[in-house]
């Protein structure tokens, strides 16, 4: 009977997209360093990664692609993993009572495969009924762009928004759903470019196959 090595087991948890933890997985020194430090290292390590590919690090169209990978890398696409940039999220009374469901629907969103990291795009639908709390509506975008902004898997990514949004409106009625395509599917590895993954959380009211229909049926009416 073969034993598989520590790259074969790697290799597999990468391919199948499968995460260790519903945690970000994030040291507890990852914000000793300035913004700008963590730049200046990164700026450092990916012109050897561009010079070991065999790239002319002299060509004026190269020169500057180290700097800007490590400033898109800390200020924009990972900038989510600094707790420091999560969006404020004020809840307010219901005063209005309005007791029905509320859906946001094809909430763009951008992330990174952390086993590859190669972009994940899509959208995601959120929907909730108010416990007598209600949130702002961008505030809904806003969370899910949070969470997107580090390297992800979609799985995790849903139950991290899911969590975030029962926190902030205390009550379990709420569920979202994300839509994606992964280049790590469709520019390497098997390269089927049509598929894309579908994935949903939910609890409270939506436990009902009932509601969940009519969040459907909202959604649907807004594609």
């Amino acid at each position: 009977m073969s034993t598989l090595t520590d790259k074969e087991i790697i290799e597999i948890l990468g391919d199948n997209h499968q995460m260790t933890s519903a945690e970000s997985p994030i040291r507890s020194d990852a914000f000793m360093k300035t913004d700008h430090e963590k730049m200046q290292n990164i700026e450092k390590y990916f012109y050897h990664i561009m010079d070991e590919l065999g790239l002319d690090m002299t060509d004026d169209s190269l020169q500057g692609t180290p700097h800007r990978v490590a400033k898109m890398f800390v200020n924009e696409i990972f900038n989510g993993l600094d707790p420091k940039n999560k969006p404020k999220i004020s809840t307010f009374e219901n005063s209005y009572q309005y007791d029905k469901m509320l859906v946001e629907a094809n909430i763009s969103f951008n992330s990174t495969c952390e086993h590859h990291f190669l972009p994940i795009f899509g959208k995601a639908h959120i929907g909730y009924i108010s416990n007598g709390r209600v949130i702002g509506l961008s505030k809904l975008n806003r969370i899910v762009d949070y969470f997107s902004r580090r390297p992800q898997v979609q799985e995790r990514l849903i139950m991290q928004i899911f969590n975030d949004l029962k926190l902030a409106l205390d009550t379990e009625n709420v569920i979202v759903v994300m839509e994606a395509k992964h280049l790590c599917v469709s520019s390497r590895g098997i390269k089927h470019e049509s598929s894309f993954t579908s994935t949903i959380q939910y609890g409270g009211i939506f436990n009902d196959k009932e509601n969940r229909n009519d969040f459907f049926n909202m959604v649907n009416s807004e594609k």
